[in-house]
């Protein structure tokens, strides 16, 4: 089975989600993810959208500053809304995420293998709760790099051997407000992606 691969629109950084999806098609990727109010009408169909808060129909990480008990109630109210856990929040070990969906019941991931590398978990072990996933390579303490420890070979695997039947994209960005600088992020994508594209049939 082959997986489609896009881009998630922040690799482009702050230009029109229109133009966005231009360089992403002329980069060679078959969607985009972008936030949720993109128009529809873009150069590329979108595969995801992100929302700031808990949303049916989007994927939306956890806020920073929520307790444990907020996050649950959040992801509860928006039943059909995909968790993207990350390190900055509750939700910031495989154990966490594993315990959080025991809690929300249907709950379904947004799988970005940076995160999960980067508080040193295995992102192989919560495949089988994804709905969606983006692809970056990190390591122990470092959300997005070239060189890291994502086996992406074995994520891959793991997909089929589970039956995904989603998509993936890839992600890096430059927000240096939040800690995360980079100079090259378009550039440090289509390298992924093409490290990837031949495991992917």
């Amino acid at each position: 089975m082959g997986y489609p691969l896009g881009v998630v629109h922040i690799v482009y950084g702050d230009r029109p989600v229109q133009e966005s999806a231009q360089l992403a098609a002329a980069d060679g990727f078959v969607h985009l993810d972008a936030m949720a109010d993109t128009p529809g009408d873009l150069a590329l169909p979108l595969a995801d959208r992100f929302a700031m808060r808990p949303t049916p129909g989007c994927t939306a990480g956890p806020a920073p500053h929520w307790t444990w008990e907020r996050t649950v109630a959040a992801f509860r109210a928006a039943p059909g809304c995909r968790m993207e856990p990350h390190g900055r929040s509750c939700v910031n070990s495989n154990e966490a995420v594993l315990a959080m969906i025991d809690e929300v019941p249907g709950l379904r991931l947004t799988l970005d293998v940076g995160h999960v590398a980067s508080w040193g978990g295995d992102p192989v072990e919560l495949v089988p709760y994804d709905d969606h996933v983006q692809l970056r390579q990190a390591r122990d303490g470092v959300v997005q790099s070239l060189d890291g420890n994502v086996d992406f070979a074995a994520v891959v695997a793991r997909l089929r051997a589970v039956g995904y039947a989603g998509v993936l994209s890839v992600e890096y960005f430059d927000l240096p407000e939040l800690g995360y600088p980079l100079e090259d992020p378009r550039g440090f994508a289509l390298e992924i992606a093409a490290r990837v594209r031949p495991l992917l049939g």
